[in-house]
């Protein structure tokens, strides 16, 4: 049985590089006075580089506020090329830094959580040499992405998943933008779940420790999150408990449901909707004007 599994998860392996090398992405676009710099590497583990791109507001205006953007893919598939709609953010002068995770083909949990960290530490590290804004720092993604930006944001200064990118004593996150994330690993019944989770799918404590609800905390960043009823990958109630253990501890939040939503499918005016909510909910945070 152990050799037919090895022998599917090369397989897979396999496969996932084959459809990373030949997937052709479109390149973000950014107004006049941005900047660019891609594949900035971030962390290393072993052999493993983990990169982000980043696209700079102009500098004139002084330290900019900052989204960090994490792709979704069941932490088994995704990239950053994949990530193209940060006009909301460009519009309202926010720079982006799309970040790229060890899939579970590399390494399974809690991986990925672990580069999420070291990417908000370096950026942290790197704020004055980027012109960014240390203290509005916001943390964004969908699905598995969703999950892995509540990880890195409600951690906040534990330091538990850290130990590859040591060095920053405050690490905070002024806000987080949850998309459809998974907010108990344990109650998402799923092959991603099992494949990520590993050889821990039965440590009850280890699956608490990578699960966004048992990281809420009093004083947590204010939590944006968006989850249609219909969706048929990750269930709208992982939402809903997430919405209400934040309301039981006091944190900041506002809970937008898309009806009929499936997973992260929203008709066009829906997804216009979604996105002026955002920027309303960070402009009333004060994270820009």
């Amino acid at each position: 049985m152990k050799k037919l599994i090895m022998i599917c998860f090369l397989i897979a392996a396999v496969s996932f590089c084959k459809a990373q090398e030949t997937t052709e992405f479109k390149k973000v676009t950014y107004p006049t006075g941005y900047t660019e710099q891609l594949n900035v590497v971030y962390a290393k583990v072993g052999d493993w580089e983990g990169k982000m791109d980043l696209y700079l507001a102009p500098q004139e205006k002084g330290p900019s506020p900052i989204v960090i953007n994490i792709h979704g893919g069941g932490f088994n598939k995704g990239s950053k090329e994949s990530q193209t709609g940060f006009n909301t953010f460009f519009k309202n002068g926010y720079s982006v830094a799309n970040i790229a995770y060890r899939l579970v083909q590399v390494a399974p949990a809690p991986a990925a959580v672990q580069d999420v960290r070291c990417a908000l530490i370096y950026l942290i590290k790197n704020a004055k040499s980027l012109n960014i804004d240390p203290n509005r720092i916001v943390i964004m993604g969908g699905s598995a992405g969703g999950h892995l930006a509540l990880m890195g944001g409600l951690l906040g200064n534990d330091t538990k998943f850290d130990n590859n990118c040591p060095g920053v004593k405050d690490v905070k996150v002024a806000a987080i933008i949850d998309k459809y994330g998974i907010t108990h690993v344990g109650n998402w019944k799923s092959r991603s779940a099992t494949w990520w989770l590993g050889e821990r799918s039965n440590d009850q404590a280890f699956i608490q420790s990578v699960s966004p609800l048992y990281q809420v905390k009093k004083n947590s960043p204010p939590v944006f999150i968006v989850h249609g009823d219909a969706d048929p990958v990750v269930p709208y109630q992982q939402s809903v408990d997430l919405k209400n253990k934040l309301d039981e501890m006091g944190v900041k939040n506002k809970f937008m449901t898309v009806p009929g939503g499936e997973h992260g499918k929203f008709p066009a005016d829906k997804n216009s909707e979604v996105n002026k909510a955002i920027i309303d909910f960070l402009k009333e945070l004060g994270i820009h004007k």
